[in-house]
């Protein structure tokens, strides 16, 4: 069993790169008469299922030319889905669309899946079909928009997306939606600002994660509470989860086994790799064990146990590495490093806290909003820093509480930690004396 120690060690600059919230996730562009009441619409609906923002272009009133207010929608979505359709390109709204769309992808990497539905992609391409019939009405009625609209169709149609002629509607919508959500990466964690640090670990743990493997592999992060191994674990379920066929992260399972039960976690966790179809509701743990071993072994998941603190919990949600099928990477946190050990994973990794730089950047980007103190406040923040004893989670919650403070109120409130930390101190030397 391979072992790996890691401290903070980068600065809040180098944090890794988290996808920027946008309005939307997805523009659906269609041509309203032909797919609107049909195809466009259980699409948009399977796409809502998902978790994934969509915008349907019929939700704004139409006229002549494209209202900007649906031009900024298409900027700031994160990307588009383009329904060709037999009569998409009879309508100027819809061309008009689409070069703002293609703009969009060369200017601002804006992500495009474009579906041929009972079009051929090289009609859209090299305009002909139904295609060229439109653009032979426009030659004959004259517009200088004729030649950016033929170079946005070539480029669309150059694109890799799905072609629809036959078959179920049904199953092309679930294909289209899971390859749109993984490419997405829709079901992300919001882990905040100010990450001092975390981009070391996160480029560790990957490397240990070994993605280019088709092995199973379980990663064990370990360390005291509010030292940052959620926060890890979060970014890289962010960073990686999409290249999965099924993902799940169950957070608190302390804290939810006790103020629940392990079937509610159970469920939760086939929820999740069932994407919420066809999941029954467990009422006895080793049925849902037996459900969860025959459902995993046959995908390929990337499943976060966050905080686990005995065995029974792994006994019913991850007995062992044969339940996880080819390919499967688990990622489990935990206070207790011997449950990791008794567990087998591949590699222990211990979040250590941060060194006094780190945590006194930390410190100061929550009690002054900016890396470093106020100069009358220096001597006052090494006191602070030092008795958090480099926990991200003491530091920000003592910096918050310091904000915007006046001295003599840091100077109480220091004081009181200090008494308090010399109590705990007192306690720990009389049980040791009594042991």
């Amino acid at each position: 069993m391979a072992s790996s120690t890691s401290s903070f060690t980068a600065s809040s600059s180098s944090t890794p790169s988290i996808p920027k919230t946008s309005p939307y996730d997805v523009f659906l562009s269609f041509r309203g008469e032909d797919t609107r009441y049909n195809f466009t619409d259980h699409l948009n609906q399977a796409l809502v299922r998902r978790g994934i923002r969509t915008f349907r272009d019929d939700k704004i009133r139409r006229g002549e030319e494209v209202a900007p207010e649906l031009l900024k929608v298409i900027e700031e979505s994160r990307s588009s889905v383009i329904v060709f359709s037999k009569n998409y390109a009879h309508s100027r709204w819809c061309l008009d669309e689409l070069v703002k769309i293609m703009e969009c992808q060369k200017d601002l990497g804006h992500t495009v899946f474009p579906i041929f539905y009972h079009v051929y992609p090289s009609d859209v391409r090299r305009q002909t079909g139904s295609f060229g019939e439109a653009f032979d009405r426009y030659e004959g009625i004259g517009t200088d928009k004729i030649p950016r609209w033929r170079e946005a169709l070539t480029q669309a149609g150059n694109l890799s997306g799905w072609h629809l002629l036959d078959g179920y509607e049904f199953d092309h919508i679930k294909n289209i939606t899971d390859s749109i959500f993984r490419r997405l990466n829709c079901k992300r964690f919001d882990v905040g600002a100010n990450l001092v640090g975390i981009d070391s670990r996160v480029k560790e743990m990957i490397l240990r994660l070994h993605m280019e493997s088709s092995d199973v592999r379980i990663i064990g992060i370990y360390g005291v509470g509010g030292i940052g191994k959620t926060t890890i674990a979060k970014v890289i379920y962010n960073i990686l989860s999409h290249q999965f066929e099924c993902m799940s992260f169950l957070e608190n399972i302390r804290e939810v086994s006790n103020t629940r039960d392990l079937p509610h976690l159970q469920n939760q966790l086939l929820h999740d790799i069932l994407e919420g179809e066809g999941s029954q509701n467990i009422n006895n743990v080793d049925q849902g064990a037996n459900m969860i071993k025959t459902i995993l072994s046959s995908k390929k998941v990337f499943i976060v146990l966050d905080d686990v603190d005995n065995l029974n919990q792994l006994e019913a949600l991850l007995r062992n590495r044969e339940w996880l099928g080819i390919g499967s990477r688990v990622i489990m946190t935990t206070r207790n490093k011997n449950l990791l050990i008794a567990q087998e994973v591949d590699v222990l990794y211990e979040v250590e806290g941060l060194n006094f730089e780190e945590a006194y950047e930390l410190f100061s980007l929550h009690a002054f909003k900016q890396n470093h103190p106020k100069s009358d406040f220096v001597n006052l923040s090494h006191s602070a820093v030092h008795y958090c004893q480099g926990l991200p989670l003491a530091l920000k919650v003592l910096g918050s509480l310091l904000f915007n403070k006046t001295m003599p109120q840091w100077e109480s409130e220091l004081h009181k930690l200090k008494e308090n930390m010399k109590q705990k101190l007192i306690v720990c030397l009389k049980e040791a004396m009594m042991d």
